[in-house]
């Protein structure tokens, strides 16, 4: 038997968004972004334009009496030649914070990479509508969280009970960056991302502007940070530099303290940690770039490599043992001066140890067991009594 609901339809806009800092209005339906459209126009780069388009920790977020929700998407699936198909992005529903479903789109348009080739293209595909019901009775706060790394167009929410803005939670906003580690690549669910299990255990709301590839201080990032509300802030520093082979070193300090001073201008006093990278051994002492390991492909599995000379290091160029040391430095000089700016080595939260124990699957990205880890360590550094973020201290 087929439960008939009498549904409302609740137009999706900002009031009802969460952890988007744009909504593009489309012909289909309307698009969350995490960056701006002034930094979008300024995007030369497709892999970041499509990072910052995959939701993470982007979630719809109301009260209501509802017991049945339904949501209309456009998923993109992304389909690598060579490699093996990926999982279908998660979506996750919350009732006062607490997981009470879980839904996938099996379906939608699908993006075609060839990595050897360096081409995309992309076929458009159907609407899915994504069903929730045995929701319990009684107005609750609900939240849809979006799958971190798959870009979804909302078409449409209804549900069987009207849907109001949702109360202020009065907890602090913790406003991240970093790279595809933070976006959440590898994690299996979008609560599942080490920012948004940090987050739920520091009693935060995270706004995660991690992206694949994408953190490779770009200027316009910096302006987007400034010009967002927070109450706490972090950037995860490192990584992307070094497997772009984007800079020297006599090009990164400059620009770690550029970037810097740009969130400083519009965050003069709020606590900001600089996180330095996690262990990585395919980049400790080799600089990039990186490359995919066709060797890997070939076997069925994802897998990248590091392919510079040690011996330029010398010379100037980036390895994740310098980037840790050059953090470090910079942010021992700044905080001098800037009382609530802190360093944390990424080494204290996946270090050498936990390679042996959790290898990266891909020699590049955490696996879920690893993204709680880091989040547990994460959480304990920066939430936990004296940390920068802790709740004394705000």
């Amino acid at each position: 038997m087929t439960t008939r609901h009498d549904w409302t339809t609740t137009p999706i806009g900002t009031d009802i968004l969460r952890g988007a800092l744009d909504l593009e209005q489309t012909g289909r339906g309307v698009l969350p972004h995490r960056l701006p459209a002034r930094a979008r126009r300024q995007i030369a780069d497709g892999q970041l334009a499509m990072a910052e388009s995959q939701p993470a920790g982007v979630r719809l977020a109301f009260r209501t009496r509802a017991t049945a929700v339904e949501l209309d998407v456009v998923a993109t699936k992304r389909v690598y030649v060579g490699a093996p198909p990926r999982p279908d992005g998660v979506y996750e529903l919350l009732v006062d914070g607490r997981l009470a479903g879980r839904a996938v789109a099996s379906d939608g348009d699908t993006l075609t990479i060839d990595m050897s080739a360096g081409t995309a293209r992309t076929r458009p595909g159907p609407v899915e509508t994504l069903r929730f019901t045995g929701l319990p009775d009684g107005e609750k706060d609900v939240e849809i969280w979006l799958p971190h790394d798959e870009t979804t167009l909302l078409v449409a929410l209804r549900t069987d009970a009207p849907v109001r803005t949702p109360r202020p939670s009065g907890r602090p906003v913790w406003l991240h960056h970093g790279s595809s580690i933070s976006h959440g690549s590898n994690a299996a669910t979008p609560t599942g991302t080490w920012p948004a299990l940090a987050a739920a255990s520091g009693g935060a709301e995270l706004i995660n502007m991690g992206f694949g590839g994408g953190a490779l201080l770009d200027p316009f990032t910096a302006r987007a940070m400034r010009d967002t509300p927070a109450d706490l802030l972090s950037v995860k520093i490192g990584i992307n530099i070094v497997n772009a082979d984007l800079m020297r070193l006599r090009a990164f300090g400059p620009a770690v303290h550029g970037f810097l001073d740009t969130l400083r201008d519009g965050h003069p006093t709020a606590p900001l940690l600089v996180i330095s990278p996690i262990c990585c051994p395919i980049h400790e002492n080799t600089p990039g770039p990186l490359a995919p390991d066709f060797t890997a492909m070939s076997e069925g599995r994802v897998g990248f490599t590091a392919t510079g000379d040690p011996a330029e290091v010398a010379a100037g160029k980036l390895t994740l043992t310098v980037i840790r040391d050059e953090l470090a430095r910079i942010v021992k000089e700044r905080s001098a001066t800037d009382p609530q700016l802190h360093h944390l080595d990424g080494l204290d939260l996946y270090g050498a140890d936990d390679h042996a124990e959790l290898p990266l699957p891909d020699d590049l990205h955490p696996d879920p067991a690893t993204h709680r880890r880091i989040a547990e360590r994460f959480a304990r550094h920066a939430f936990g009594r004296g940390g920068p973020f802790a709740a004394q201290e705000r």
